[in-house]
This record gives structure tokens, C-alpha cells and sequence, in this order.
């Protein structure tokens, strides 16, 4: 007796697996109907295809993917709300957070079940080059993103304190993040440091932020005063 092949299904979900853009094409063109593919088994997540594939950073897959209308048109979602962004943050899959976010800015900001977006994701595993991505193509400005809290009020700050990711924490800092923000606990994110080190090396680039603050202000005070002692003077010509 001969066994009987795989389901089509179980056959796309191995080609995107082995990283075959062909196959999955040629599986997608004879299955059209198998475009999202959600995986219902116990460990599945009801991840789609994308999902499958940008958790494993295969960039021409993704590609192949959204050009066939995964995403149309909204993002699609597992068990937990999440998208495919958000699982290649995670991973911290530069190329396919970059071709996703540049494709969708919105989705940048979507927040899952537990209320926790993309650049916390990037944040909590210490992905710098992908939080820079996300701040960069994020809507309304990097400043705006970073306000966003999860449903325990923690920010990405938070996360990259959490695990000492100190790269993270400088880039976040720079984009504006809110260093005296408290969660639901009212524990700040330097509350919130992995190590000792990570502690004082956040409390350094606060406390750098701050001077920077303080400098610019006094900057904008002694140009103003300079432009009042011009319009004067022309006054009195």
C-alpha cells in the first residue's frame, strides 16, 4: 500500500518552513484558498503563513506572501492578537521588520491580548536595529509610539530595563521615551533594571537627557534674547 500524501496545507506550511519560495508558490497557485493557512494544532497559535514566516525571517517568502493579499485588508492575527510584525520583532528579523513596517506604518502600533505592540517586542529582546525601524516608519512619531503601555501600564522602557538591553534603552531615551512613566504597580523602568549595571546605566543616559534639555533651553533663551536686541536696534535706526 502506498501512503497517502501530505495535505496541502501541512505541504505549505513545511515549504515555508524550509524557506522554498517556489514551492510555495506553486502550492499557493493550485490552493489559492491556503493563502493565510492558519496551524489550529495545540501548538499552532492559529499562526498563518506570514506568521509562520516572519518568525523565521524568510523575507522572500513574506514578500510572495502580502503580494498575494495576505494582509488585505487588515493584518491577520493569531490565538493572541498578535501579527506578523510583531513575531519578526521578536526574532528580531531586521529585513522582514523593515519590509513590513514600511509597508504598513499602522501596524506598527497594533497591540495584542496582552497589549503589547511591536517595538516592545523589539524592546524586550533586545533587538536595537529593529526598534530603530519601528520608531522611524511609526505613525504620529517615535515620541507618540513610545507612550503606548501594555495592560500592566508597562512601556517598551520598561521591557528593555526588564532585560538589561542597554543599547535599547539609549535608543529609546533619544526618541523620547517618558523615563518617569510608572505602571499599574508604580514602578518606574529603572525600577524595572535587569542588573545593577543596567540601573545605573539608565539613570546615566536619563540624567544625559536631562542635561541635553537644560542646554537646549538655555540655547533657545540666549538666541531669543539676541533677536529682541536686533529688533531694537532697527528700531532705533
Amino acid at each position: 500500500m502506498y501512503a497517502q500524501p501530505p495535505a496541502p496545507s501541512l505541504r505549505l506550511r513545511r515549504a515555508v518552513r524550509s524557506n522554498d519560495p517556489l514551492l510555495v508558490k506553486r502550492i499557493l497557485r493550485s490552493h489559492p484558498n491556503l493563502l493565510l493557512n492558519p496551524d489550529h494544532t495545540p501548538t499552532g497559535d492559529a499562526n498563518s503563513s506570514l506568521h509562520l514566516a516572519a518568525s523565521l525571517g524568510h523575507l522572500a517568502i513574506c514578500k510572495i506572501l502580502v503580494e498575494l493579499g495576505h494582509e488585505d485588508p487588515t493584518p491577520a492575527l493569531n490565538d493572541n492578537h498578535q501579527t506578523a510584525l510583531m513575531l519578526a520583532a521578536a526574532a528580531g528579523h531586521t529585513e522582514v521588520v523593515h519590509f513590513l513596517a514600511e509597508r504598513d506604518p499602522p501596524c506598527i502600533l497594533r497591540q495584542d491580548v496582552r497589549g503589547r505592540d511591536a517595538i516592545m517586542e523589539g524592546s524586550l529582546n533586545g533587538h536595537d536595529t529593529v526598534v530603530q525601524i519601528l520608531l522611524t516608519f511609526a505613525p504620529g512619531g517615535a515620541a507618540a509610539a513610545l507612550a503606548q503601555a501594555d495592560v500592566d501600564g508597562n512601556t517598551a522602557l520598561h521591557f528593555a530595563s526588564s532585560n538589561g538591553n542597554l543599547l535599547v534603552l539609549r535608543t529609546l531615551l533619544a526618541a523620547g521615551a517618558d523615563a518617569g512613566r510608572k505602571n499599574v504597580w508604580n514602578w518606574t523602568a529603572e525600577a524595572y533594571s535587569a542588573t545593577v549595571q543596567a540601573e545605573v546605566y539608565l539613570k546615566g543616559l536619563v540624567a544625559e537627557v536631562e542635561r541635553r534639555k537644560l542646554a537646549w533651553r538655555d540655547e533657545a533663551k540666549k538666541g531669543g534674547a539676541v533677536r529682541i536686541v536686533e529688533k531694537d536696534g532697527e528700531m532705533g535706526d
